[in-house]
């Protein structure tokens, strides 16, 4: 068989992973908070015992009232399908490699680590406060920012009062650890 026609295996255990969703890095631990892991593993379940059996009872239907080529609900039923089927494979991969980390069990309190919120200065004066979080549970709109962040990563081992260098593509910028806090424990 030719091989144009075989798809072979990159490697790349992202390949499932949707467009724009952000990839993790090789060799790394795909760290998880307990709400986080959750979230995806309702996400896959609901996926396969509501979404899949839905599409998979349309397409069926539309199979058969006969010609397949020109049948919008079975075009659409069957696109729709691949999508859930990459969704099902993506989440599968990083719920198998998830590593969940409970910020409530944090001992070192007073230095940054996963699942830390944080409270920052910037020269200017300005204060942000961040949760870090892994990569899959990352929103911006709400603080949380993944651990592989470039933010994340200045402040990791830091402790109140100390500065870090926040590396970005604009440039450096100092900035100042006003306050760490991690959820308590149940």
């Amino acid at each position: 068989m030719s091989k144009a026609f075989v798809r072979e295996d990159s490697g790349d255990e992202d390949d499932d992973a949707p467009e724009g969703a952000a990839r993790l890095p090789r060799g790394t631990k795909n760290y998880m908070t307990p709400a986080g892991f959750e979230r995806l593993r309702a996400e896959l379940r609901h996926l396969l015992r509501v979404e899949r059996p839905k599409v998979v009872e349309v397409v069926a239907w539309a199979a058969g009232n006969g010609d397949r080529s020109e049948n919008g609900d079975y075009l659409y039923g069957k696109k729709r399908l691949r999508e859930i089927d990459r969704r099902i494979r993506f989440l599968n991969k990083r719920l198998e490699a998830a590593e969940v980390v409970d910020p409530a069990q944090q001992r070192n309190r007073d230095r940054v680590f996963f699942g830390a919120t944080v409270t920052y200065a910037r020269e200017s004066g300005e204060e942000n406060t961040i949760t870090i979080v892994g990569i899959d549970e990352a929103d911006l709109d709400k603080g949380q920012v993944s651990w592989i962040s470039p933010i994340a990563r200045a402040l990791l081992k830091a402790q109140e009062g100390d500065e870090v260098t926040l590396r970005t593509p604009a440039g450096t910028e100092s900035i100042e650890v006003v306050a760490i806090r991690y959820p308590d424990a149940p």
